[in-house]
């Protein structure tokens, strides 16, 4: 159920953000190659899942599969990351005044991948993450190498293959300072939505 609604609050979010900056940009945010391997890596990131520590309240009685919490979950915290996501589209265009398509494109690749990652966290417990509930260490690893690795990955030859080009070091306070808002936001977000259906995951 963590791999489900993470899966499907992430993409659905993703989906409308590449649908309404398509619709506003004079170019693709991000090209189907580079939107395939960010999906890679994030989902390397989410075979850790099944290693995950389980909080104790949670496995009191058994779980049915809920396709209408399912889509709850889905239509509540997909456009938030997506109120995210345009932020970020926003920040490069009109703070950043960026109007070259591969560093737009680089940008928003290293930061999906970060902000999925650190996301994760918030999605996979009803508490608050690394402080009333841990992740098994092997998830923690994972989040920390391929959070690293989506921020490298611009700098080397499979990079440069799928048209990504050098991050500037500026453009790292969107890349790490958005997903971090965005965790404080969801935390709020988590409560509100557990006062309103009862249930997290």
């Amino acid at each position: 159920m963590k791999y489900i609604k993470m899966a499907t609050s992430f993409n659905f979010g993703e989906v409308m953000s590449v649908i309404v900056a398509s619709a506003l940009l004079p170019f693709l945010p991000e090209t189907p190659i580079q939107l395939l391997v960010e999906g890679l890596l994030y989902d390397f990131g989410q075979l850790t899942l099944p290693f995950d520590n389980v909080d104790d309240e949670y496995l009191q009685k058994p779980r049915r599969f809920n396709l209408k919490s399912l889509k709850h979950f889905m239509l509540f915290m997909g456009p938030l990351s997506s109120a995210f996501d345009l932020m970020v589209f926003a920040s490069l265009w009109f703070i950043f005044h960026v109007r070259e398509v591969a560093l737009f494109q680089t940008v928003w690749f290293s930061y999906s991948i970060v902000s999925n990652l650190l996301g994760m966290h918030i999605i996979r417990t009803s508490k608050v993450p690394f402080v009333q509930s841990n992740a098994h260490r092997m998830v923690y690893f994972s989040s920390i190498l391929l959070s690293i690795i989506g921020i490298i990955v611009p700098f080397t030859w499979l990079g440069k293959a799928i048209g990504l080009v050098p991050i500037p070091l500026p453009f790292m306070t969107i890349i790490i300072g958005i997903p971090i808002l965005y965790c404080f936001v969801a935390l709020f977000a988590k409560k509100v939505y557990i006062k309103k259906y009862g249930e997290w995951i």
